[in-house]
């Protein structure tokens, strides 16, 4: 999805340059104001792709933290469950060994 957006936005952003330079090579400028024009845009095009960039990055970092966070959370939470079950099972097996061993010792009465 995130891919996707880069795509649009890329596509958008080249067409937008696409579409300026087309419009400044039709205006009726001397060639040196339409190269300045040209290098203007191309460095304001540049910057602006520069910022969205450095804005994606961030956000996409700042998502891959929360989900490490969470992750890492229910991990932790699985790991207490799973040694709470475990010490209860211990418990269990624990019981039921002195119940056989109390069994035994009637037996060989």
């Amino acid at each position: 999805m995130a891919n996707d957006s880069g795509n649009i936005l890329l596509a958008l952003l080249t067409g937008a340059a696409i579409g300026a330079g087309i419009g400044i090579l039709y205006a009726p400028d001397k060639g040196v104001e339409t190269r300045h024009k040209i290098k203007d845009k191309a460095l304001d095009a540049k910057h602006d792709l520069t910022e969205r960039m450095a804005h994606a990055k961030d956000e996409l970092t700042k998502t891959a933290n929360e989900k490490k966070e969470e992750f890492e959370q229910k991990l932790d939470e699985t790991i207490s469950n799973m040694s709470y079950k475990a010490d209860d099972i211990i418990s269990t097996l624990e019981r039921k060994l002195e119940d056989l061993k109390k069994k035994n010792a009637q037996l060989h009465k």
